[in-house]
Formats: C-alpha cells, structure tokens, sequence
C-alpha cells in the first residue's frame, strides 16, 4: 500500500531561536524577556483554537462531499479538543477563561476575517498555514511558562489532524493546474498577517527597546511555512 506523504502524521520541528547572526549551535533568543504576562499568553492560544474550529466548522456547512465533511470535521474536532485543554489549564490557576480569552477577541476575529478566502479551499489553506505558524510560535514561547507552558506546549503538540486539510488541497492542485498558482499566491499573502500576530503576542516595551530581537522569530517561523508549502507543492 501507498503511503502518500500528506495522510502521514506530521512531526512538529521545534522552533530552534538563534541569535542574530548566528549560524551555529550559540546561544539563542532568550525569548523570556519578550514573552507577555501567562494570561496573555494563555488567554491567545485558547482564542486561536476556538478560531480554527469555527473556521473549519463553517467549512463543514459550506461542503456538499460528504468525505470532505468527515475528514474536516476530524481538523475541527482537534481544534475544539485543543481549546477545551488550554481553558482548563487557565481555570486550574484560578482565572475565569472568558475573562482571559476576551481581551483578544476583537483583533483574533479581524485577523480570521483577512485569512478567509474568496473561495472555500484558499480558506482551507489558510487554516492550515497560519494554525501551523502560529503553534509553532506558541509552542516555542510556551518554555517561558515553567509547568503552565509544559502543559500547554504538550496540547499543542498532540494530533491536530490537519493532514486531512493538505489531503483535500492535494485533490484540489491535481484536479485543475491552475489551483497551484492560485493557491501559492494565497499562500504568501497569509504570511505578513501572521507575523503580525505573533508580534502583537510578544512585551510591546521590550520590542520597542530592540525590535531587531523579533527577526530570529521570524525567520524560523517562515522557513517552517516555507516547508510545508513545499511540501505540498505550492511555491513559498
């Protein structure tokens, strides 16, 4: 039997935050002088989940096959799964998870709203671009959290069964070339948005001070986004 590379389950690489100028194994970005207060921290990567789930829930509706119904509500299962977990981490420090998630409703909804696209699969590749991007930042960040972060960084990493998202893009590019283009140009665009959140995450005073320390983050998180458009075959 055929093992296509997109019904695999993916292995998260680490972000591995270096330096600037660093092309070794030195020292890396300590990312604890930038990383927010735990709620903030917290209270976005719940809100992101919940994102995802809404997103690939709508694209349930809007989905007349009924594999592709099953297959993304598998993504949107895990979505929801992933938020449950992150809120009961806030609710086990004693904070109201509503009351954390809140403060970041109304810039995660805007940058949801610019990553949906005029047709259902770019909005599909969105999803899978972006949750990939920003897990892996949230995943890297979680190490300033002690046993918070441990816990949630061990969440992010469980089975976010998104290669049944690449498996109906892969359909897609094979059912009509002209997809590739379209969807490689989609895929670039969603990256300037992205950085942007993962920007807002971070101490504003400690950007301010030296915003050059963001472009080791930046770098690691593209070439990560780099590979998997690769993978799919989408230019980067």
């Amino acid at each position: 039997m055929v093992n296509w590379f997109w019904k695999r389950t993916p292995q998260r690489r680490p972000l591995a935050l270096r330096s600037r100028g660093d092309v070794g194994d030195a020292r890396r970005v300590d990312f604890a002088e930038l990383a927010p207060e735990p709620n903030r921290f917290l209270g976005q990567a719940a809100y992101l989940q919940l994102g995802y789930f809404e997103t690939l829930s709508r694209g349930i509706r809007g989905t007349p096959e009924l594999s592709r119904k099953e297959a993304l509500s598998r993504a949107a299962g895990a979505a929801l799964d992933k938020h449950r977990e992150i809120v009961q981490v806030i609710a086990d420090r004693g904070d109201d998870p509503t009351q954390v998630m809140l403060p970041f409703r109304e810039h995660l909804d805007a940058f949801r709203r610019k990553t949906i696209g005029a047709r259902p699969e770019e909005t599909l590749l969105a999803v899978y671009l972006t949750a990939g991007m920003l897990d892996d930042f949230y995943l890297a960040l979680a190490s300033s959290y002690g046993e918070t972060g441990e816990r949630v960084a061990a969440i992010l990493r469980e089975d976010d069964a998104r290669h049944e998202i690449v498996a109906i893009i892969q359909e897609t590019i094979e059912s009509d070339p002209e997809w590739r283009s379209l969807l490689s140009m989609w895929g670039r665009r969603l990256v300037g948005d992205t950085l942007l959140v993962c920007r807002s995450a971070l101490r504003p005073e400690r950007l301010a001070a030296d915003d050059t320390r963001i472009e080791p983050v930046y770098t690691e998180l593209m070439g990560a986004h780099a590979r998997r458009m690769d993978a799919m075959g989408l230019a980067s």
